[in-house]
């Protein structure tokens, strides 16, 4: 097998004059005549965000630094959410009291299907296409965490909101190579009969809180 591979290979190469193509070159060379940097300020960019949100069916609210802990306690009140799992480096002193958090301590499928709901932080967030980028970074845990359980609230700061996608794309790129999960929306898939159903691979209700 290698051999007729080898040969065909090799006729490949004479019949291209044996150059390998220089895909640096041919990059640079596409043409870029979409949107490539935002201009909106930050209220613009959060109304963006929040229009394509609800667009998705998401819910997003916005609080201030000091209001945090009783923003996530009214979502989840209001949700009737109690038992919480939270990735393992999440700080116990920014949860709101009265709840049940589980850290996800490397918990089973089981174990993470049985709790309410997950909170978590973001890499960043793209008020153009209302998407939120997790990887393994702070406050985000493993990439199950989003896909799991069936609620999932997330925190979004101010400053990682980029109003296009080739804006994150530039701070993605110098995060190095990580799992990265793109979230737009509540999970929901239309492939069954051309019917709407939520929750198929991952979390029927996404709810967002940015931080101002």
């Amino acid at each position: 097998m290698s051999e007729a591979r080898n040969d065909i290979l090799a006729r490949v190469r004479s019949a291209t004059g044996g150059a390998e193509p220089d895909y640096a070159e041919r990059y640079a060379a596409l043409p870029r005549e979409y949107k490539r940097e935002g201009a909106l300020d930050f209220e613009g960019k959060l109304q963006l965000f929040a229009d394509r949100i609800h667009d998705y069916d998401g819910v997003l609210h916005t609080c201030g630094k000091d209001q945090v802990v009783a923003t996530i306690a009214a979502a989840l009140s209001a949700r009737g959410k109690r038992r919480i799992v939270v990735p393992p480096d999440y700080p116990e002193a920014s949860l709101p009291k009265g709840f049940e958090f589980v850290w996800d301590h490397e918990l089973t499928y089981e174990a993470l299907d049985q709790c309410d709901g997950v909170i978590t932080g973001c890499t960043l967030a793209i008020a153009l296409t209302g998407t939120i980028v997790l990887q393994d970074g702070l406050y985000q845990g493993r990439r199950a965490l989003s896909l799991v359980p069936d609620y999932h609230l997330c925190l979004v700061g101010r400053n990682q909101i980029y109003e296009t996608a080739p804006e994150a794309i530039q701070v993605l790129s110098r995060t190095g190579a990580r799992v990265t999960t793109f979230i737009s929306g509540p999970s929901a898939t239309s492939d069954i009969e051309m019917t709407r159903i939520k929750g198929v691979h991952g979390p029927r209700t996404l709810e967002v809180i940015v931080i101002c």
